[in-house]
């Protein structure tokens, strides 16, 4: 059993927006005058104060024009984005450079460049800034000026601690940036999927909004439908039985009444207490299994015979759609048969879907309902070696059945490659009083007027 939904996650859009990397960058800029002016004259450490302050100052001067040039809400592209970071970069190895080189504590800040852009940008701009800040620090590692210290005391390092510090910057950029790529990525696919979840409850909500607008238009089509009636009735009993326009008048007549029928199975529809807005557990399993039927698979339901305190269900379009994407799965993945089984108690109800396919592979079980999660499997009507997959449609479906109150557990059949098992499980209560998702529309209150017309033209 596996997902008919194949379609692979959306490309995440990568680029930040302008003002808040000069928001970032105003942040830097500050904390770097604040730790330079409090080492400098809060310490009394001896440093290249004028170089350093001047970097910081074209830092500043550059975000000024930036700022005066580029609107705040603009999005920058990966590309802009990337050299914005890169010349951050750069700007912190200068200062750096100036103050100790690799064994600055600050060293640590080159991390945070290479961080937003793991979590905002492609993996490629993200690689090409790691690839600058470890040729940064190793530059840093052996080029600097002395670390600034108290007046006439010198602090020198031994080669392997300074070879440690390196390694530990180098460890933390790569495990820091992947880290975070991975967790932006799975973000960013559950967004979609979610999304997507939205989209399909809102066509069910819709497809089941029809039945009320159906008997809204029923409702508002009966006054003139019975007026049209009357006036029928009234020319055929003023008309001769068997002049010219006899015949139109009955064929006018008998669809006159056609329409009334129409109308009134279309009223049903939308009432609140309609026989099929609530329906006995096994009618919605049939309800579900239906559009599956004229495949090639059998599909058997299989409920108790002695059905007393069946339970009886809303029509519910998210337990509706979520059963049959479970259903349509196991007909895509079956050799030959799918069963559909129920079993209920006073406290839980149990729905089980299994088919005779090759099963689930052993690599998923554990991922399965996860946005995404494709595998490939001997999908019916595909080639041997197109994908197939558990991908969004069993995400989507296990979405809603879940918030219908429903668990999900999912196994391979004991004998290995005959079949998938799916298990849906409800607390009785929760099951029975799920509501649908779009409230009935009341009827429409029939005045005496259309009453009497109505009953006119049922003469």
């Amino acid at each position: 059993m596996a997902d008919p939904y194949e379609s692979p996650a959306s490309a995440r859009p990568f680029g930040l927006r302008f003002d808040t990397l000069v928001r970032l960058r105003w942040l830097a800029v500050a904390g770097q005058l604040v730790v330079l002016a409090g080492v400098y004259w809060g310490l009394g450490f001896e440093l290249p104060i004028v170089p350093a302050f001047a970097v910081v100052a074209l830092t500043a001067t550059i975000n000024v024009a930036l700022a005066w040039h580029q609107p705040a809400a603009r999005r920058l592209d990966d590309q802009t984005a990337g050299l914005m970071l890169a010349y951050d970069i750069v700007q912190l190895a200068i200062l750096l450079y100036l103050s100790g080189g690799i064994i600055n504590p600050f060293c640590v800040l080159l991390l945070a460049p290479v961080l937003i852009s793991a979590t905002a940008l492609s993996p490629r701009t993200t690689l090409l800034l790691g690839a600058l800040a470890i040729v940064s620090i190793t530059v840093l590692a052996f080029f600097h000026f002395p670390l600034p210290w108290y007046p006439g005391t010198e602090t020198v390092f031994p080669p392997l601690f300074r070879a440690g510090v390196w390694l530990a910057i180098l460890l933390a950029l790569v495990f820091v940036g992947v880290y975070a790529w991975r967790i932006a990525e799975e973000r960013s696919q559950l967004s979609d999927a979610l999304a997507a979840t939205e989209l399909v409850l809102a066509r069910e909500q819709h497809l089941s909004a029809l039945d009320g607008l159906a008997a809204a238009a029923a409702h508002e089509l009966g006054t003139p439908l019975a007026t049209v009636a009357l006036v029928v009735r009234e020319l055929e009993r003023e008309l001769p039985k068997t002049g010219p326009h006899a015949d139109d008048l009955k064929l006018l007549r008998e669809q006159t009444e056609r329409c009334r029928t129409i109308l009134g199975t279309l009223t049903t529809l939308g009432s609140g207490d309609a026989p099929f807005d609530r329906m006995p557990l096994s009618l919605l399993l049939h309800e579900v299994a239906a559009p599956h039927s004229p495949f090639d698979v059998k599909i058997h339901i299989d409920v108790p015979t002695d059905q007393g305190g069946e339970p009886v269900i809303a029509r519910n379009p998210g337990i509706l759609y979520g059963l049959g994407n479970l259903v349509e799965n196991a007909v895509d993945f079956a050799n030959s048969r799918v069963d559909i089984s129920a079993r209920w108690d006073a406290d839980e109800v149990r729905i089980e879907i299994a088919d005779d396919g090759p099963g689930f592979a052993a690599g998923v079980l554990d991922r399965l309902g996860e946005p995404y999660l494709t595998v490939r499997g001997s999908r019916r009507g595909l080639p041997a070696d197109e994908p197939g997959g558990l991908g969004l449609g069993f995400f989507i479906a296990k979405t809603l059945l879940e918030r219908s109150g429903a668990t999900l557990a999912v196994e391979n059949r004991p004998s290995r490659g005959n079949g998938a098992i799916v298990q849906v499980r409800w607390p009785r209560r929760e099951l029975e009083r799920a509501a649908p998702m779009l409230p009935a529309r009341p009827p429409r209150t029939v005045t005496e007027d259309e009453n009497r017309a109505a009953g006119t033209a049922a003469e």
